[in-house]
């Protein structure tokens, strides 16, 4: 039997050890922390329970189809609810907004709420599909470094319609170009946020997203997030997967241009092949000091990180839902301070997470547990302290005059998160959350491939490598990983 070592046991590595062990191989897993899930975990916070993470769940397709591979039923293992409404948008103006699950009733509360004609929203939902159905295959489910994906039919109808993609205009110019109302502009700017890229600058292709979210839906697991990654650690072990935690691996051994295994507690240990979950920068600065950088791509522009609050508040608030958006005055200054200037903008756009309305004893009763997350830059040297502090000011004083209430005195119990613990947690380089940025059209190209060109049998998983950061893509980089494999055993 054939055995594979996974460097990581975020959500691409269990992803990735599931695949190799459906496939019959040895499976073991060597994580620094002293759990499972990555970014993907939970807290507690006095009394509230809060998924640290990843909030929004959508392709949950991918979940179920590791179970399915192992021959399980999904639903037996790991239940979630589609959402019927996704998230509700405040504005400055007083204007408020409820994205519901069904395109033509979101379409038709935007021209209630605003004026924009709801056949512009129908118009910009069909144009994510088209995008989806056009590249999906090619940047999303295949390897880009592999000369195979371009070989056959579907790649050649891709590049003779590129054009379609619009890659060479950027998202805001492209919203408004649907659009006459900033506001709705504002709201699909948002989903370059996803990916922690600034809509001013990355393409419009990441009009994608929404496709995600509004065409396929949002979901929500019903014993939280954190039951993704629990659910697939349990498949794991199941199918005999071996996980050792407090476990940092110091090297990837390679001997010529064969990867050997690895080296975890000064004891080497041997493997068929090995595939890091790591960060990408990290993976090559820390284990892989035997191997050129490729500086090219270890360099590039990074994502945006975030500061998240963790607050335990003593009253609820009919008027917030499970995913709520509290929008700048000046969304195009507030990408510029995070991206262009490396700081905080004054007045923030606010998002809160608040699981407990759906699922209820993640607060004590007559609660709620608020997840409160701002984009900032990723850590660059900036006073953290005091950007923290700064953020909590500000935030606060958004929230109450928004809600009509003195929010501060409402929180019982609190933890913070800022790009420096996000590194030290989960070794996200300078604490960007999604690796590089999308900044620009070529960027896709830009981000590392699944497997090393300089040594064989050594692979890359996770947010930081192709097709990019997030739960969906960093599952299906795990896919990506195991059918390069197949491809090298056939």
């Amino acid at each position: 039997m054939k055995k594979a070592i996974i460097v990581g046991a975020g959500i691409g590595g269990i992803g990735a050890a599931v695949r190799l062990a459906a496939k019959g191989y040895e499976v073991e897993v060597f994580e620094a922390n002293a759990y499972a899930g990555g970014k993907l975990t939970e807290i507690m916070v006095g009394n509230y329970r809060f998924d640290a993470g990843p909030s929004l769940f959508t392709l949950p397709k991918l979940v179920d189809e590791l179970f399915e591979l192992c021959g399980k039923t999904p639903k037996e293992h790991f239940e979630y609810t589609r959402l019927d409404e996704f998230t509700r948008y405040f504005y400055d103006d007083g204007t408020q907004i409820t994205a519901y699950s069904e395109p033509e009733k979101f379409a038709h509360e935007i021209e209630t709420k605003t004026g924009e004609p709801a056949e512009n929203v129908v118009r910009f939902l069909a144009k994510s599909k088209e995008l989806y159905e056009l590249t999906a295959h090619i940047f999303l489910y295949s390897s880009l470094h592999n000369l195979k994906t371009y070989l056959n039919t579907k790649a050649v109808t891709t590049f003779l319609k590129l054009y379609k993609i619009d890659s060479f205009r950027t998202m805001h110019k492209a919203n408004e170009s649907y659009f006459k109302d900033p506001r709705i502009v504002t709201l699909f700017n948002r989903f370059a946020t996803y990916n922690g890229s600034n809509p001013f600058k990355a393409p419009a292709t990441l009009n994608v997203i929404p496709h995600l979210e509004h065409n396929i839906g949002a979901f929500f697991p019903n014993k939280g997030m954190h039951a993704i990654s629990q659910s697939l650690f349990d498949l794991a072990k199941s199918l005999g997967v071996k996980f050792h935690f407090n476990s940092k691996v110091s090297k990837i051994n390679t001997v010529g241009k064969k990867t050997v295994g690895i080296t975890v507690n000064e004891k080497e240990i041997n493997a068929d092949i090995v595939v890091c979950n790591m960060d990408i920068v990290h993976a090559y600065r820390k284990l892989l000091p035997q191997l050129k950088e490729p500086s090219k791509i270890t360099n590039q522009s990074k994502s945006s990180s975030a500061i998240i609050f963790y607050w335990g508040i003593k009253k609820t608030f009919s008027q917030l839902h499970l995913h709520n958006i509290f929008f700048s005055n000046d969304y195009n200054a507030e990408f510029d301070a995070i991206f262009n200037n490396q700081t905080l903008y004054n007045d923030p756009t606010v998002y809160i997470n608040i699981t407990s309305k759906l699922k209820n004893d993640d607060a004590p009763e007559g609660c709620e547990n608020w997840f409160v997350m701002i984009n900032v830059p990723h850590n660059s040297g900036q006073n953290w302290k005091q950007m923290v502090q700064e953020a909590r000011k500000n935030i606060l004083k958004k929230l109450s005059n928004r809600l009509g209430e003195n929010i501060e005195v409402l929180i019982e119990a609190e933890d913070v998160l800022d790009p420096v613990l996000i590194e030290e947690r989960t070794s996200s380089h300078l604490g960007a959350l999604y690796g590089s940025n999308s900044n620009n059209w070529y960027s896709a190209f830009l981000r590392h491939a699944n497997f090393s060109s300089q040594v064989k049998d050594l692979y890359f998983c996770g947010g930081s490598v192709h097709p990019g950061g997030g739960i969906p893509l960093s599952l299906l980089s795990a896919k990506i990983v195991a059918d390069l494999i197949t491809e090298k055993e056939s």
